[in-house]
């Protein structure tokens, strides 16, 4: 018989009856500090929209999460991006992108404004992520403003964001 080649994750909507399996992968991507991170804070709470989350699976096992929350900034709505996870074995090879990708795609058919996050704009300047000017965007909590991120989703969304970041 021969060997079957290894297949490729596939992308799917979060489900409620995944969460403990992206619990796992999360925590296996950033262990417990990440409970003590600013975006945190804006978890509290608050529930994913499941319908624009999305889980990668590797054959039955979750290798890949992400999640958007539902926040405003100001007095303007829009989502929090996070946390974005990828199984140590599924790094490096665009699964993270994929997700955020396929996650800002459905917030933006769904009529969604803008998305925020706190990361590297480095790695999400690719995907649209723009870092806001200082202080523009108040998280909750103690945070390094280059690393708050928005990409708009629809047309003039990000240029005026400004204000106080709440679930």
């Amino acid at each position: 018989m021969l060997p079957t080649a290894p297949t490729s994750p596939h992308l799917r909507t979060e489900r409620p009856a995944d969460a403990d399996a992206v619990a796992a992968v999360v925590a296996g991507a950033f262990g417990p500090g990440r409970f003590a991170k600013a975006a945190e804070r804006l978890r509290e709470g608050n529930r994913p929209i499941l319908d624009l989350s999305f889980v990668a699976w590797n054959a039955d096992r979750a290798v890949g999460s992400v999640r958007l929350w539902p926040i405003v900034v100001g007095s303007a709505a829009g989502l929090l991006l996070g946390p974005i996870a990828v199984d140590a074995d599924h790094r490096g090879r665009g699964l993270g992108a994929a997700l955020v990708e396929r996650a800002c795609d459905a917030a933006r058919a769904a009529g969604h404004g803008f998305v925020l996050l706190v990361g590297d704009e480095a790695w999400f300047g690719a995907m649209g992520f723009a870092a806001r000017p200082a202080g523009a965007v108040v998280m909750p909590g103690p945070v390094d403003q280059r690393r708050v991120l928005v990409r708009a989703l629809q047309t003039g969304f990000a240029a005026e964001l400004a204000g106080r970041a709440h679930s």
